[in-house]
């Protein structure tokens, strides 16, 4: 297990967004616009419309990664995502798992940071399995290795797209963000 960097040494974290309900569109730049306050976004992915997993009965989503270089450890990081999605409107205590949701925010990875705690796992259990995840990652990261299989987001989408992992949704890209003021 690696250990995450002292306060103050920073890492490039790698977070994903999601969004299906209300101005889609809208949730995703207003996060984005957010994450300018814990960190440098270095990099942010076109947005990606994608059909909901497990509960299917609900809105697409648009679903978008973003590199934030950060100085704040991956907890307080994300302890900071979850308020953006509280000043979103999302409640995750009240809603269904999986459930719609005006904004998502999930730590894909921070550094080569793996941990696992109550509130935090790094990487990301899922992010290997998701192509609403992957197409944005390799689109900014391709060479981003997976801390514990070592394999670069390209690798990992290409591996969905042969028919390796359990995910065979249509992923398509919409749009590019505007770019940052």
């Amino acid at each position: 297990m690696t250990t995450a960097p002292q306060h103050g040494e920073g890492a490039t974290a790698y977070v994903a967004l999601g969004s299906n309900l209300g101005d889609r569109v809208e949730h995703l730049r207003s996060a984005i616009a957010a994450l300018r306050q814990l960190g440098t976004v270095e990099a942010t992915s076109s947005f990606y419309e994608t059909a909901p997993v497990g509960l299917v009965a609900q809105p697409d989503f648009l679903n978008a990664v973003v590199a934030l270089q950060t100085t704040l450890p991956p907890q307080e990081l994300m302890a900071a995502l979850l308020r953006i999605e509280q000043q979103h409107g999302r409640d995750r205590s009240a809603s269904v798992p999986k459930g719609p949701r005006t904004l998502d925010l999930d730590l894909l990875s921070y550094g080569d940071v793996v941990m696992e705690t109550p509130s935090l796992k790094l990487p990301h259990p899922s992010l290997a399995e998701r192509r609403f995840v992957l197409a944005p990652l390799e689109e900014i990261a391709p060479l981003w290795r997976h801390p514990v299989s070592g394999k670069t987001a390209a690798e990992l989408l290409a591996g969905l797209l042969r028919g390796d992992g359990c995910d065979a949704q249509n992923v398509r890209k919409i749009e590019a963000p505007e770019p940052a003021p």
